[in-house]
C-alpha cells in the first residue's frame, strides 16, 4: 500500500495527509500484538500502580529506541543480528513464560519483577524487537523521516492505551495471557525466518489474521470471578463440621 502511495500522482499536498493516515491505521492495526505482550510483561509487577509506572516509563524508552532505529534503517537492515537478536528475545519470553510453573488454576505466568526498574528494560527491548519488523517502511518513507517519526509517536500512544486496556483484560480472560504469548511466538519466528528463508516470510496481512485468530481465542473464556468461587465454596463450609 505504502509503495503505491509513493508511486501516485498525487501531489505533496494530498500525499502527505495521505501517507500519515496509512501509517496511522497500521500503527493501530499492528500495535495489539505488541500491546499485549507489554502488559503480560507488566503483569510480573505486583500492584497495578507499579504496572501502570513501568508502561510509562518503558514506552518513553522504547520512543527513544524507536527514532535511533528509525534514523539507522538504512545501516540496520545491513545486518542480519538484529533480527536474529529479536526474534531471540522474543522467543525467550515466549519460553520463559510456558517454562514457569502453573498456580492453583493450571495457568502460567510470565516472569516476576521486584521492582518497576527491572520491567521497564523488558518492556522497552520487547517493543524495540518488535519494531524491527517495520524497519523497512522506514526505509520506503527515507526521504519523510518525520513522517515516520510522528507515526511512531502515534504507535506509542497507541501501545500505552492499549497496554492500559489489556492489563485490565488480562484479570477477567483466563486464556488471554497465554493468548498474548503465543502472538509473541509468531512475531518471534517471523522475525526468525527473515533471517533464515527471507522467501518464506509469511505476509503482514496472513500475520494480522493469525492474531486476530488468537486474540478470539484468549477472549473466549471469561476468568470466574471471586463471588462464584464463593458461591462454589458455600456448600463446603456448610457441610463442615462444626
Amino acid at each position: 500500500m505504502l509503495d503505491r502511495i509513493l508511486n501516485s500522482p498525487l501531489d505533496i499536498s494530498a500525499e502527505v495527509p495521505l501517507l500519515l493516515l496509512v501509517l496511522i491505521l497500521m500503527e493501530a492495526v499492528l500495535s495489539a500484538d505488541n500491546a499485549i505482550a507489554l502488559a503480560a510483561i507488566a503483569q510480573g509487577l505486583h500492584s497495578r500502580e507499579q504496572q501502570r509506572r513501568a508502561l510509562n516509563i518503558g514506552l518513553v524508552v522504547a520512543y527513544t529506541l524507536r527514532v535511533t532505529l528509525i534514523l539507522t534503517a538504512a545501516w540496520v537492515v545491513r545486518f542480519w543480528q538484529f533480527e536474529l537478536l529479536g526474534a531471540a528475545y522474543l522467543l525467550w519470553l515466549v519460553f520463559d513464560f510456558f517454562a514457569s510453573e502453573e498456580d492453583d488454576k493450571h495457568r502460567h505466568h510470565g516472569h516476576q519483577f521486584a521492582n518497576v526498574w527491572q520491567a521497564v528494560p523488558a518492556i522497552a527491548l520487547a517493543d524495540l524487537a518488535f519494531s524491527l519488523d517495520s524497519v523497512t517502511t522506514a526505509i520506503a518513507l527515507s526521504d519523510r523521516v518525520w513522517l515516520v517519526l510522528t507515526g511512531g509517536l502515534i504507535g506509542v500512544v497507541a501501545l500505552r492505551f492499549l497496554a492500559g486496556l489489556f492489563i485490565r483484560w488480562l484479570d477477567e480472560f483466563e486464556n488471554l495471557e497465554t493468548a498474548g504469548y503465543i502472538t509473541v511466538g509468531f512475531v518471534g519466528l517471523r522475525l526468525l525466518a527473515r533471517v533464515i528463508a527471507h522467501d518464506l516470510v509469511p505476509p503482514q496481512w496472513a500475520l494480522v489474521v493469525v492474531v486476530a485468530s488468537v486474540f478470539a481465542w484468549g477472549f473466549s473464556k471469561p476468568s470466574r470471578q471471586p463471588e462464584e468461587v464463593a458461591i462454589d465454596e458455600e456448600p463446603d463450609r456448610e457441610s463442615a463440621p462444626d
